[in-house]
């Protein structure tokens, strides 16, 4: 006989979205399953973003021996030993575990089964032996690489963001398929660690973000020897370890050691039997209402990847939050997409949140403004020779900040304040009047704000009128 459990929550996947819901949860006062058949703290631990950023930092590590020459420092050529940085990379990895690990899980009073779910009915779900008929399901299984249908790709070894952590040998000459933000950082990274890279795009390389901003990226990756072929098909593949052959839509092909696959995400799903829990999906991921819930099956919520939207970790955590206020509390929420940002973790940087100007004057007209601030007019981006870049904000009517993008050393971080601005309904006069510190790269964004004013301000007749008849009365 099958144990029957009867939680308040049912949390299938536990990756960084799971793991927020059932662990808030279970500190709440709420009763908590949660599932996972495979790996705790799901792709982005494993996978994702953990073992790319630290692979990326080894890298920027062996080239800023480069660039020291700049600063009046000697600094010898880097011997990269490839091994030793996938070293590192699983040492980040195993020190982040125990956060995620079923022994802190089931510390916290949350039953952890490690085995795959599957619904057997809109109410219930058979995982490890057990029947789990909960008051609520959140759905949060991730994504996993999408691989395309390219003839002779099943029968060459290629990686992808899920197998590249087992390689311990360095790419004499890697190729990228994918010219996507994945594609694109393992493509650099990879270049500087030593390998020749080849970037593969049918399409424009980054094309989520703005054409200006990543001209300054794709500039800066290409001048460090990156080849990045865009509007490129891909025709064909073929070739044994270390000698791949890729021919390419023009005629012409490239032949490397290594093949990386990196061509979008694709929701975790399969497992699952949806239809037998009545819950409506396609491959975009499961439907949802602006509230996460399945629009079939109430009982059911989606979170993360595999809710149809924005593939980021940081907007599972946002979800994991909604979720366990409507679930736990029964409190109405809604999903703002226009308050997520996100990051290229490229040199330079590239950041965004809101509204492009593009979309931005598709959606509102002629009203659109944009102001900007280069980095090279910035004191400490000059002190450290980091001036490729800039922060471009999008304004709309009576100073309404309906975006901003910045591509530039540290962008990650310099969109913060603009994300904030987007949530609490700042206007661009807030931006430009808080005060920050000297020499700082938070400079930038305070002075891009400043930029719509200066037109207005310095332009202005009326206002050098007003000054004049204002200095008049002494």
């Amino acid at each position: 006989m099958s144990e029957v459990l009867k939680p308040d929550l049912c949390v299938i996947g536990g990756g960084s979205g799971g793991l927020s819901v059932a662990a808030g949860a279970v500190q709440m006062g709420a009763s908590v399953v949660l599932v996972e058949g495979h790996k705790m703290g799901g792709d982005c631990l494993n996978y994702g973003c953990v073992p790319s950023k630290a692979l990326i930092a080894a890298a920027a590590s062996a080239n800023a021996s480069r660039e020291a020459e700049g600063f009046g420092v000697s600094a010898p050529t880097p011997q990269v030993d490839y091994g030793a940085a996938m070293d590192h990379v699983r040492s980040v990895i195993a020190g982040i575990e125990p956060h995620d690990s079923v022994e802190r899980f089931e510390g916290l009073g949350v039953r952890v089964i490690q085995d795959w779910a599957k619904f057997t009915g809109p109410r219930q779900v058979e995982a490890g032996g057990h029947v789990i008929q909960a008051r609520r399901f959140i759905i949060a299984t991730g994504s996993t690489a999408a691989v395309p249908p390219i003839e002779g790709l099943a029968d060459t070894p290629y990686l992808t963001n899920e197998t590249l952590w087992s390689n311990r040998d360095l790419p004499g000459h890697l190729i990228v398929i994918g010219g996507g933000p994945i594609g694109m950082e393992m493509g650099q990274a990879h270049r500087r660690l030593g390998s020749d890279v080849t970037v593969l795009e049918m399409a424009r390389a980054l094309g989520g973000d703005d054409p200006e901003v990543t001209a300054v990226a794709l500039d800066a990756i290409r001048a460090e020897g990156v080849d990045v072929r865009e509007e490129t098909g891909v025709t064909s593949v073929s070739g044994s370890a270390g000698a791949i052959t890729v021919q390419l839509s023009d005629g012409s092909s490239v032949t490397g050691t290594h093949l990386l696959v990196a061509t979008g995400r694709r929701p975790s799903l399969d497992r699952l039997d949806l239809d037998a829990a009545g819950v409506d999906h396609d491959r975009r991921g499961i439907k949802v209402t602006r509230g996460l819930r399945s629009t079939s099956n109430s009982k059911v919520y989606a979170i993360g990847d595999v809710a149809g939207g924005a593939q980021f970790t940081h907007v599972a955590g946002y979800h994991a939050g909604l979720v366990i206020r409507s679930a736990l509390f029964r409190l109405p929420v809604k999903t703002k997409t226009e308050i997520i940002p996100h990051v290229t973790y490229l040199d330079p940087e590239i950041a965004h949140v809101g509204l492009t100007e593009e979309a931005a004057r598709a959606q509102y007209g002629d009203v659109v403004e944009t102001a900007r601030f280069d980095f090279a007019e910035n004191d400490r981006a000059r002190a450290e020779r980091r001036t490729d870049g800039f922060a471009k904000a999008v304004i709309g009517k009576r100073g309404r900040i309906l975006g901003c993008s910045i591509v530039g050393a540290h962008a990650g971080d310099l969109i913060q304040p603009w994300s904030l601005a987007l949530y609490k309904g700042l206007k661009v006069g807030d931006m430009a009047g808080h005060v920050v510190a000297y020499p700082t790269r938070g400079e930038i964004s305070k002075r891009a704000a400043g930029a719509y004013f200066g037109p207005r301000l310095f332009e202005s007749a009326r206002v050098k009128w007003v000054v004049r008849m204002l200095a008049r009365l002494g």
